[in-house]
């Protein structure tokens, strides 16, 4: 508390009354509750800094003066209704040494969020930490801090978000924890108060030491949506899974990979069924892969690899998502390799036609042909050898031999005969009474197909002209949807390319059946086609109408020539053609295009599912993005905007906890996007180390992160390349908020060409966040 200097002013009074008038007065002054204003704030900050070991204080060198919100490093405030106050305290990663002690965090009334991540402060949590009725995010993980939790931080009733994992805290974790959404922490064993978390969405135990895990509480919890119980440096996970982990019925990430978990894979997790994510590798798990897993109509990966598992590989996996649905299955990533299986490859698995990446290799696969899907024809030599006995179509792999019947007996020949001539002429008979009766059936189908088309007249009126016989065309064309038309498979339907008569050619979208068979609001849905259609953006696949009829119902689109950007940068050679000036051009021309979906049309459209996949280029390089819409478009008044959708990699980490959609999804897939074009590669876990500022990660070249199969930048690109790399960071930012808009991202990569601190290759990318 700052030093207080009384002058009491009294006119004829004698020094007793002085004393009197004096004592009570600074009674009622010791009183008085601290200042709570930013100059309040200032000295405690100050006094916390003053306490902090030599090397410690010029990293703080700003904290100057009284005006913490004044360009302080790690402070951040908000206007409120007494007066500008402290609302954040983030300095994680800045290498402090010292304690807590002399932080007053009674000073702080307003604050949100203490982000103390990665320091090496020592010694207990304060008393005062208690004082903060409005903080929602706490982030304490890996600095040295000991002893007990202090019961006041259970006051915390606002709390969210609780990390505190990589200290040497000990004691009981009292109930009061299970009014948080987000845990993260070291523990030696998972305390039985997680199960009182019954609002719990998150939860990750890395750092552990030796949990058992064998029925824990927190399967009384089924909010969770994601669920990590991974390897880390100290962890040892062991013993079975728990069968229980069916209960989790809303998890969509299920992460068990690199521990000691032995036994079998429970087949209750095929009542995971919004499980979309599923990755169990190395472990020491064992048995047969339960067919249950083909009940998981949302699995988009699936890594068992470097496990002891045996058996066949299931054939329900090829039924992921039931035929009825009308969806090709969702399934991108298959990784058993490194097993005990046997038997050969369940045709089922042709099924898996959005199959993305194979690995079977280093199992005992004897026999058998694989599926005819580009995912095996395509597959490396490396992700289906060290199985005997497999053949067909693929790299390093034999051709199948041609079918040898067996040959029968002249008497059985003759056997075979006689049957087949006594059924030869009861079924002669019965074909000319199907015949005719198809005949029937058929002009009874024309007659009711008129009325039909009649009515679905309004749909075609979409078109600037007939709508009928565009449909026709496309039948005719693709003849009647022949597989050799087709150039692509989605989640909603497959692509065809067609030539119409008018020397057009456009790109088909026929769309899977709905499961009722019907459009739920066919009035909403053309008056939402009819304002696609009006879309006009260089930068967007121009969509020139809809289609629908009883049998068949498609959208018509232009036809790019020049394909995905996933596909040319998962080429070597493509990806040469692709310099960094072609690059940055992609990514201004997604950026204006996003925009325009943002800011410029009303209501604004949000994509949901940026990525190298639904980015097209044309044969000038001109990025065009596509698909955007198309859920929307098959339930225009669906409120089920909040279910998982997108591409694993690409999706904004607040889906993990609130589900909400909005434009700040997209910005973050921009990022993703963004940097995966300047690294010829998705960026993976440098994303996390980016977002959690690590301090080996800012250390690093940006030269490095850059695709090595092009030369390093120079001049103008180079400068182009170091914008796009400080905007896409930006862009990832882990609170929505904080990330720019889209026209804010459009606006900058237009006019702003960052001046290079020095030659490119000595850049970090510590250094590019900081420009």
């Amino acid at each position: 508390m700052e030093d207080r200097i009384l002058i009491p002013v009294v006119v004829n009074q004698n020094s007793s009354s002085l004393y009197l008038c004096w004592f009570p007065c600074s009674i009622l002054l010791l009183l008085l509750p601290p200042q709570t204003s930013s100059v309040a704030a200032a000295e405690a900050l100050l006094k916390w800094k003053a306490s902090l070991d030599n090397q410690s204080q010029p990293l703080l060198s700003s904290w100057v003066g009284d005006r913490p919100c004044n360009n302080w490093v790690g402070i951040a405030c908000e206007e409120l209704e007494l007066g500008v106050s402290v609302t954040s305290l983030n300095l994680s990663s800045f290498g402090l040494i010292g304690t807590l002690y002399n932080l007053n965090f009674s000073y702080f009334p307003n604050l949100l969020t203490i982000d103390l991540y990665n320091n090496s402060l020592n010694g207990t949590i304060p008393d005062s930490i208690g004082n903060l009725p409005k903080l929602t995010h706490l982030d304490l993980a890996y600095n040295e801090l000991s002893g007990t939790f202090t019961p006041t931080i259970w006051n915390l009733s606002k709390l969210l978000f609780f990390h505190f994992t990589g200290n040497q805290i000990s004691g009981r974790i009292p109930p009061e924890i299970g009014q948080m959404t987000s845990v993260q922490f070291s523990y030696p064993s998972i305390p039985r108060e997680i199960g009182m978390c019954k609002a719990l969405i998150f939860l990750a135990l890395d750092g552990n030491n030796r949990i058992l895990l064998g029925k824990p509480v927190f399967f009384n919890t089924t909010n969770f949506l994601d669920l990590f119980l991974q390897k880390s440096e100290n962890n040892n996970i062991s013993g079975p899974i728990p069968e229980e982990l069916g209960l989790l019925q809303h998890v969509w990430i299920l992460q068990l990979l690199g521990n000691s978990l032995s036994g079998p894979i429970p087949a209750s997790i095929g009542k995971m069924s919004a499980l979309a994510n599923l990755r169990l590798e190395q472990n020491q798990l064992s048995g047969p892969i339960p067919t249950t897993f083909g009940n998981l109509t949302k699995l988009q990966s699936i890594v068992l690899l470097q496990n002891n598992l045996s058996g066949s590989i299931p054939a329900s996996i090829g039924k992921m998502i039931p035929p009825e649905l009308g969806e090709a299955t969702k399934l991108g990533v298959l990784d058993f390799s490194s097993n005990h299986l046997t038997g050969n490859i369940p045709k089922e698995l042709g099924r898996l036609t959005s199959l993305l990446q194979l690995l079977l290799n280093d199992n005992q696969l004897s026999e058998g042909r694989i599926p005819n899907i580009k995912a095996f024809h395509e597959a490396p030599i490396t992700a289906l050898q060290n199985n005997k006995g497999l053949c067909g179509n693929a790299t390093g792999l034999k051709a199948c031999p041609k079918a040898i019947p067996n040959p029968l007996s002249k008497r059985s020949n003759q056997f075979l005969v006689i049957i087949l001539v006594s059924l030869l002429g009861t079924m002669f008979i019965i074909f000319i009474i199907v015949g005719v009766l198809l005949i029937f059936c058929r002009r009874v189908r024309k007659t009711e197909d008129k009325p039909r088309e009649a009515q679905n007249d309004n749909l075609f009126a979409i078109w600037s002209y007939d709508g009928k016989m565009v449909y026709e065309n496309i039948i005719d064309a693709t003849e009647e949807f022949d597989s050799k038309y087709c150039i692509g498979v989605g989640g909603y339907g497959s692509v065809y390319k067609v030539d119409l008569p008018t020397s057009q050619v456009v790109a088909v979208k026929k769309l899977h059946p709905l499961p009722d068979g019907e459009i739920c609001n066919q009035k909403a849905f053309t008056s939402e086609i009819r304002a696609l259609t009006e879309i006009r953006h260089r930068n967007i696949v121009k969509l020139y109408g809809f289609c629908s009829h009883p049998r068949h119902s498609f959208l018509v689109y232009e036809l790019l020539e020049g394909g995905s950007l996933m596909k040319l940068l998962n080429s070597e050679e493509g990806a040469k053609t692709l310099d960094w000036i072609k690059r940055a051009n992609v990514i201004k021309g997604v950026a204006n295009a996003l925009s325009y979906m943002h800011h410029d049309c009303s209501p604004p459209i949000i994509h949901r599912d940026i990525s190298s996949k639904n980015i097209l280029l044309d044969q000038e390089y001109e990025a065009h993005i596509a698909d955007f819409g198309t859920a929307r478009l098959l339930k225009p008044d669906s409120s089920n905007w909040t279910s998982l959708a997108g591409t694993f990699g690409y999706m904004a980490p607040e889906l993990a906890y609130t589900m909400e959609v909005n434009e700040k999804c997209d910005v973050y897939s921009f990022g993703v996007l963004t940097l995966e074009i300047i690294m010829g590669k998705h960026p993976g876990d440098l994303i996390s180390s980016l977002t959690s500022s690590a301090f080996t990660t800012l250390n690093m070249p940006l030269k490095d992160v850059l695709d090595q199969r092009l030369s390093l930048p120079m001049n103008e690109a180079a400068r182009e390349v170091l914008s796009i790399a400080k905007i896409a960071i930006a862009c990832l930012h882990t609170v929505p908020q904080s990330r720019p808009t889209m026209q804010q991202v459009s606006q900058e990569l237009s006019t702003q060409k960052l001046h290079l601190p020095s030659t490119l290759h000595m850049i970090t990318l510590g250094e590019v966040v900081d420009l």
